[in-house]
């Protein structure tokens, strides 16, 4: 017996499925796995079957036009065709997670039979037609993924399993471009990560800690901060991150003294900054925001915006280390500045 993939549209009905298998069973064609993707055609039936070792291609297709197939493709596979897409996808989402630059080739496993390459400059724009898919990069700056493949053709199914794959790259090339330990001068150790829900209550808990003022710089208004409620879309943006650092107080435990957050939508991110009132002035907020505009282009964004008022001066002193803004904005006492994301040369290895 031989191993087929087979690919065919199926109207959408109760019964065409049945009458395809059994075509496919006069024939001695077994089916040793299915899944069904759909289209805007109908659904498509993606098999892998076990056919007589003398049947040839051609017979096969015809076997799947008898039973209402369209559009039918075949090809010979092997074993690992039986793998399930679920199993598949998690196994490589655990390597994106160790390697995140081994996206090209987790794409390639992922969209069997494709060519995936890299292609650098212009606008990312996602999409699929039959024969082409193409993705953002993560892993460079404004570049995109090229997957070709020229059968059987790209499916909605597929293009949304390759967008989830790129997101799973992103999301481990953030955590690994973010996470640092930076000495201070008096020698305390400060480590900056990603944060996520589970640091709400360290998060809220430093902004009860925090005065007024530095409160009012941050949100830009007399506030006493946002609610918890508020907090924890802060601390998981849907797009974008948030970052914190943390001490070991003399208590033994660890203390978040600031947090830094990176979040928008389209190309343009917006990033804000609150430092513990004791912890101001001693090169966090600087290198927080390092990171974060570094990690601006693996989310997927062209520029980040800052906005503070014009007598903060300790927000004004960290702008000024950071790339010349392309655009400076003043509305009152609100300055806005605008940084293009490939000004940045940090990318590739944010220092604090």
């Amino acid at each position: 017996m031989a191993l087929w993939r087979v690919r065919a549209t199926v109207d959408d009905r109760p019964g065409f499925l049945a009458v395809l298998t059994a075509s496919l069973a006069l024939r001695s064609v077994n089916i040793l796995a299915v899944q069904v993707l759909t289209t805007e055609s109908g659904a498509v039936d993606d098999l892998v079957v076990d056919a007589p070792d003398a049947m040839t291609e051609a017979e096969l297709l015809a076997a799947i036009e008898r039973g209402r197939g369209r559009d039918a493709w075949v090809s010979r596979t092997d074993a690992y065709g039986l793998i399930d897409p679920p199993t598949q996808a998690l196994t490589l989402a655990a390597r994106l997670a160790a390697d995140p630059e081994s996206l090209p080739t987790a794409l390639t496993a992922l969209l069997g039979g494709s060519l995936v390459r890299r292609e650098q400059g212009g606008a990312t724009v996602s999409g699929h037609s039959d024969t082409t898919m193409r993705l953002p990069d993560p892993c460079t700056d404004g570049g995109s993924l090229v997957a070709t493949r020229l059968a059987p053709a790209f499916t909605p199914a597929e293009f949304a399993r390759a967008q989830a794959l790129v997101e799973v790259c992103r999301a481990a090339l953030t955590r690994r471009l973010a996470a640092a330990t930076m000495l201070l001068p008096d020698g305390t150790e400060v480590s900056l990560r990603p944060a996520g829900a589970h640091d709400l209550s360290a998060v809220d808990e430093m902004h009860g800690r925090c005065g007024d003022r530095s409160l009012y710089l941050r949100y830009l208004c007399g506030t006493r901060g946002p609610g918890r409620s508020r907090l924890a879309r802060l601390l998981t943006p849907a797009r974008g991150c948030t970052m914190v650092a943390e001490t070991i107080g003399a208590d033994g435990d660890p203390h978040v003294v600031a947090v830094a957050n990176l979040v928008g939508e389209g190309e343009t991110a917006e990033i804000a900054l609150l430092v513990e009132d004791g912890w101001q002035r001693r090169g966090i907020g600087t290198a927080l925001l390092r990171r974060l505009v570094g990690l601006a282009g693996p989310s997927g964004f062209r520029s980040v915006t800052l906005h503070t008022h014009a007598e903060n001066d300790a927000m004004l002193r960290t702008m000024r280390r950071l790339p010349r803004p392309s655009r400076l904005d003043r509305d009152g006492t609100l300055l806005s500045a605008t940084i293009a994301v490939a000004e940045f040369s940090a990318l590739s290895s944010p220092r604090p």
